[in-house]
């Protein structure tokens, strides 16, 4: 089996990539997007058709879907596979969704059932995973001076979201109704204040997102038409401006808000380490150390860290994010924030640790670090769990299986 893998630079690509051709696919790569971001949809599909006109390929694969790629398979009558890592995906609303040969797998089954609607037949539901062999590579080889690098009671790796907020940029009108440009176009007291009240009420609720629901067409239009560069336009199908309203903007911003206020108030207590490239300076008294390198040392983290906290960004309405998977696969302690997919596949306060409150969040804080035994036995319970049944070998391999069961199959 020969396919085309097409690659952006994805963090997820060399693991997909290792087991294709683990299982003896052999994979033919097209990266020019990995070295030029401003690469346009008609140069990709033309790079594309000359791929598929020379060569005969059992499918075309890339994380996150690409509408350019779907269209030109689907002239070809090639079969397209793609598997979203991200949410929220704007290029999902594109009409390229609705294509016959697209073979689209989502990792959040709030994302997957929103969107399978649209193409019932193509469309399936795939959580995450992790490359447990990678991790171990790095962390059976750690030394002692690791672990006091890199060890803290509590760690939190990831952005902030404040540099990734489009929400903030967003110009506010002023009392007199326009913006600082003077052309009226921009954000009204009443949707500031609307959103201020939303984004109160949703981080006191964890494991179900309400945010979508509860937006009065005026805030989204106000908000979609104060940015020049919201994501619509001819070719896209759907509610787009109510779920990337939600999801893109007042959900970034929730999260900005939410990991500076969990860090700053677990750091009044405990001792909280960050790794991050984002700003820190409304941060206090946590010990930001700075970025780490994804593949060599992050699973230092992971691994020497006592507790190591995940807080899901909440468009991730109720899959498992790309950390979850990855502390556990680190043979981490692992305490994050409740999601409704969790007990779909690991047990509670056997395998990892969850919260639903700030409260509880700083219970179990306290608790797992004056309990070494027990924290010890659930991470390593979790890891076991881990990388028998979530690694990307399990999941390509049913990826795999889906496709040989629909028509038009690889």
């Amino acid at each position: 089996m020969e396919i085309l893998f097409y690659r952006y630079n994805s963090i997820c690509e060399p693991d997909v990539l290792e087991v294709f051709r683990g299982f003896g696919v052999t994979v033919l790569t097209e990266e020019a997007e990995m070295t030029d971001k401003h690469i346009t949809p008609r140069q990709c599909a033309e790079k594309l058709a000359g791929w598929l006109t020379s060569h005969t390929f059992a499918f075309v694969f890339s994380v996150n879907f690409f509408p350019a790629i779907s269209y030109v398979c689907n002239r070809f009558r090639v079969p397209y596979v793609c598997w979203s890592v991200d949410s929220p995906v704007p290029e999902l609303f594109s009409n390229a969704l609705k294509g016959a040969w697209n073979r689209v797998f989502l990792f959040d089954r709030a994302q997957y059932e929103y969107f399978r609607p649209v193409n019932p037949d193509c469309i399936f539901y795939l959580p995450l995973a992790t490359n447990a062999k990678r991790w171990e590579d790095v962390v059976l080889h750690m030394t002692e001076e690791d672990f006091k690098k890199y060890g803290a009671d509590v760690s939190f790796v990831g952005s902030l979201y404040t540099e990734k907020c489009r929400y903030d940029a967003l110009p506010r009108q002023s009392a007199g109704g326009a913006d600082a440009a003077g052309s009226g176009r921009g954000l009204s007291a009443f949707t500031q204040g609307f959103v201020d009240g939303l984004i109160e009420a949703q981080l006191r609720v964890y494991g179900c997102n309400f945010i979508a629901d509860s937006l009065p067409q005026r805030v989204i239009d106000e908000i979609a038409d104060a940015d020049p560069d919201f994501y619509e336009g001819e070719d896209t199908c759907g509610d787009v401006r109510r779920y990337l309203t939600a999801h893109q903007y007042i959900g970034m911003k929730l999260a900005a808000i939410e990991r500076e206020r969990t860090l700053n108030r677990l750091a009044e207590r405990f001792r909280v380490a960050l790794y991050t490239r984002s700003d820190v300076s409304r941060l206090r008294n946590v010990d930001c150390r700075g970025s780490v390198r994804t593949l060599t040392e992050m699973p230092k983290v992971f691994h020497a860290s006592r507790i190591n906290l995940n807080m899901t960004m909440r468009p991730i309405e109720t899959g498992l994010s790309l950390r979850v998977w990855d502390v556990l696969g680190c043979g981490g302690f692992l305490l994050t924030n409740y999601q409704a997919e969790l007990p779909d596949y690991f047990e509670i306060g056997h395998d990892l640790e969850t919260y639903s409150s700030m409260e509880e969040l700083e219970e179990k804080v306290r608790y797992y670090l004056s309990h070494e035994e027990e924290r010890i036995e659930i991470a390593v319970n979790g890891y076991e769990k881990t990388v028998k049944r979530h690694t990307y070998e399990a999941r390509i391999a049913e990826m795999i299986r889906i496709l040989s069961q629909t028509d038009a199959a690889p």
